[in-house]
C-alpha cells in the first residue's frame, strides 16, 4: 500500500553530510585533501555483502506474516461491525408467528417497503384475539425500542453490530468504534515510534503486534458497546506499525536496485493477497468471534522476530553500536557467499562512526525547522494537507464498499485487487512520468471517477467506477510518502515523515462518519471523498518535482528547492529532449 516511512528513514541515511564532515576534518588535521573512501554509506557494502542474496530473499519471504498481521489489523473490523440491509423490530408476543407473518402484521409500510425502525404500537394480545393477523394502516406507531431482526441475506452470520442492536438510534456505533481505533492508531504510531528509535526496530516490531494480538482477544470476548471501543482503541495500536517497521528493516538490507521491487512487490502481492482472503474467512467461518480470534492470534507468532530477523544495522550504527551491526553483516556474507576484505571492514568502521557523529547532529534539529522557512513551511505544509486527503479518499473507498448495491464481500475482494496492477504500474511509469503529475492525474482521475459513480445506477455501474476511483488512489497512495520524503531535508526528514504520517491518522478518524452519511444517501460518500481527491490532487501542482534530482540535505537546500522549475515542466518532456539533444 504505502512506500512508506521506509523511504523517509532509507532516505535520512546523512551520506552528504558525511562526506563533508570526513573531508573537512582530514584537511584540517594534515591540510592534505584525502583520497575518496570507497564506502561512504552502508549502501556500499552491498557489493560486498550481496544486493538480493539467499538471505534477502528469505527475509523478503519473512514480510509475508506480517503483511498478514498488517491486513488483518487495518480490515477485520469491517467485517466484525457490518450489518445486513434489512432489518426490523422483533414484537415478543408475534414470536410464534413465521418471520413473514410477524413483518407484516408488525411491520408498517412506506414505499412498498418495511420501515427498519418504526413499529405499530397496539395490543398484540388483544390483536391475536380477535384472529385477524391484517395489519391496519391506522394503527398508530412508535420508535422500536427492543430487539431487532435481520435479513442474513446479504451477510449470512451475526455481527456485533446484529447481537447488540446496532441500528436506528445506534446506528453508528459502527462509525464510532472504527473513529476509535484510529484514535489508538495516533497513540501507537507515536509510541512505537519512540520505542524503534530507543530500543530499536526488532523490540517495536514484537510490540506492536503483541499489541494487536492481545487487543484482538479482548475483543471477541467483546459483549458491549465501551467493551468494543476500548479493545479496538487497543488494536489501532498495531495499526500500522506492525508490517511498516519490518517493511523498514527488510528493504534497508535490500541493494538500492531491488528496493522498488522489493518495497512495492511485498504490498502488491502480500498485502493483497491476505486483504483479499479476509471476506471469505469471514463467510467460512460465519462467526464474528470466531473470525476475530482467527484474524488476531496469528499476532502472537512475532515473538520469534528475534530469531529470524536482524536488528537494522542502520539503527545500531547511529546508535554508536558498530560491532553489532558488523556481525550482523557478516552473516548476510555467509549466506550469500560473499566476502568482504578486511581493508573494507576497518574503512566500513571508520565511516560508520562518522555515520553515528553525522546522526547525533541531526537530532539538534526539529520538525519546527519545516516551518522557520517561507518556501519550506509551503511544502511542508502542502505535504501534510496532501497526504491527509491521500490517506482520506484511500480509506473511504475501502470502507465504502457496502454502500454500492453489490455484495460487499465480492466487492470488497475486487477493490482491493486492484491494489496489484495499482503497485505493478507504478513500477514501471513512476520513473518516467515524475511523481508530481502522476500524484495531481492520478489523486483527480480518483475524485473524477467517484463523481461519475454518483451519477449511474446504484450496483454494478456505480460500484465499476468507484473501483476504478479505488485503483487510481492506490497509485497516489503509494506515490505519497516517498514524494515527501524526495523534498524534506536530510536533517529534518524522519522528524517530517512521521509528522505527516500522524496526521494522516488524524485525518482517517472522520472517514467513518464520511461513509457512515452513505445511511442518508448512498451517493453523499462519493461526492464527499471525489471533492476530497480533486482538491488534494491539485495541491500537488503547488509542490516542485524530485524525480533525477538530489535530495535537499540542509534547511537552505529544502529551502531552495524546485526555484528552477516552472509550473507547466513536464519531466517526460525534458527527459526526451535531453535524449535528443544527447543523440544529435
Amino acid at each position: 500500500m504505502e512506500s512508506h516511512e521506509k523511504i523517509g528513514k532509507i532516505a535520512a541515511e546523512p551520506r552528504d553530510l558525511v562526506d563533508v564532515n570526513l573531508e573537512l576534518e582530514n584537511t584540517k588535521s594534515n591540510g592534505v585533501k584525502p583520497k575518496t573512501r570507497q564506502l561512504k554509506d552502508l549502501d556500499d557494502l552491498f557489493p560486498y555483502i550481496g544486493d538480493f542474496g539467499w538471505y534477502q530473499r528469505m527475509l523478503f519471504f519473512l514480510m509475508i506474516p506480517y503483511a498478514f498481521f498488517f491486513a488483518f489489523v487495518y480490515f477485520s473490523q469491517i467485517f466484525m461491525t457490518v450489518v445486513p440491509a434489512e432489518h426490523w423490530c422483533f414484537v415478543q408476543e408475534l414470536e410464534h408467528l413465521s418471520v413473514e407473518e410477524r413483518r407484516h402484521l408488525s411491520i408498517p409500510l412506506k414505499e412498498n417497503q418495511y420501515e427498519k425502525c418504526v413499529v405499530y404500537d397496539v395490543d398484540w394480545t388483544r390483536v391475536l384475539a380477535s384472529g385477524d393477523i391484517t395489519p391496519n394502516t391506522t394503527w398508530p406507531t412508535k420508535k422500536c425500542q427492543g430487539k431487532w431482526e435481520f435479513n442474513f441475506t446479504d451477510v449470512p452470520y451475526e455481527t456485533i453490530a446484529t447481537q447488540l442492536g446496532w441500528v436506528c438510534d445506534k446506528d453508528e456505533y459502527p462509525a464510532t468504534t472504527q473513529a476509535v481505533f484510529f484514535c489508538g492508531s495516533i497513540l501507537g504510531g507515536l509510541i512505537f515510534g519512540w520505542i524503534a528509535d530507543k530500543f530499536g526496530r526488532i523490540p517495536a516490531i514484537v510490540g506492536t503486534n503483541m499489541a494487536g494480538f492481545v487487543a484482538g482477544l479482548g475483543t471477541a470476548f467483546s459483549n458491549s458497546f465501551w467493551s468494543f471501543c476500548l479493545c479496538r482503541f487497543f488494536a489501532g495500536l498495531a495499526y500500522d506499525n506492525c508490517f511498516i517497521i519490518m517493511y523498514i528493516v527488510v528493504v534497508e538490507y535490500v541493494g538500492p536496485k531491488w528496493r522498488t521491487f522489493v518495497a512495492n512487490m511485498s504490498i502488491a502481492v502480500y498485502f493483497t493477497f491476505s486483504a483479499c482472503l479476509l471476506p471469505w474467512i469471514a463467510l467460512g467461518v460465519a462467526d464474528w468471534r470466531i473470525y476475530t480470534l482467527i484474524t488476531s492470534v496469528p499476532l502472537v507468532l512475532s515473538i520469534f522476530t528475534p530469531c529470524l530477523v536482524p536488528e537494522s544495522a542502520r539503527w545500531l550504527i547511529s546508535q554508536g553500536r558498530i560491532d553489532e551491526a558488523l556481525t550482523i553483516l557478516k552473516k548476510f556474507e555467509r549466506f550469500n557467499r560473499k566476502k568482504i576484505p578486511d581493508e573494507i571492514v576497518q574503512e566500513f568502521k571508520e565511516t560508520a562512526r562518522e555515520i553515528a557523529k553525522a546522526e547525533q547532529e541531526i537530532k539538534n534539529y526539529s520538525v519546527i525547522d519545516l516551518f522557520k522557512t517561507p518556501r519550506l513551511r509551503c511544502h511542508s505544509l502542502l505535504l501534510v494537507v496532501f497526504w491527509m486527503c491521500i490517506a482520506m479518499v484511500f480509506d473511504g473507498h475501502v470502507r465504502n464498499v457496502g454502500s454500492l448495491g453489490l455484495d460487499i464481500f465480492l466487492t470488497f475482494t475486487v477493490a482491493t485487487a486492484t491494489e496489484f496492477p495499482a503497485d505493478v504500474l507504478l513500477i514501471l511509469i513512476l520513473d518516467i512520468l515524475g511523481r508530481r503529475w502522476l500524484a495531481f492525474a492520478s489523486l483527480v482521475l480518483s475524485g473524477l471517477f467517484s463523481f461519475l459513480a454518483t451519477a449511474v445506477p446504484l450496483g454494478l455501474p456505480s460500484a465499476s467506477l468507484a473501483i476504478i476511483g479505488r485503483f487510481s488512489v492506490n497509485i497516489s497512495y503509494n506515490i505519497g510518502m516517498q514524494y515527501a520524503a524526495e523534498l524534506l531535508p536530510t536533517v529534518v526528514r524522519a522528524q517530517g515523515l512521521a509528522l505527516i504520517h500522524i496526521m494522516g491518522y488524524v485525518a482517517t478518524i472522520l472517514v467513518p462518519y464520511i461513509v457512515y452519511l452513505a445511511t442518508i444517501s448512498s451517493i453523499i460518500p462519493l461526492l464527499i471523498l471525489g471533492a476530497i481527491g480533486i482538491f488534494g490532487g491539485c495541491l500537488c501542482l503547488f509542490l516542485p518535482e524530485s524525480m533525477g534530482k538530489d535530495m535537499p540535505q540542509t534547511i537552505q537546500d529544502g529551502e531552495q528547492y524546485g526555484l528552477d522549475q516552472r509550473f507547466w515542466d513536464f519531466p517526460f518532456c525534458k527527459r526526451k529532449a535531453s535524449d535528443t539533444n544527447g543523440e544529435a
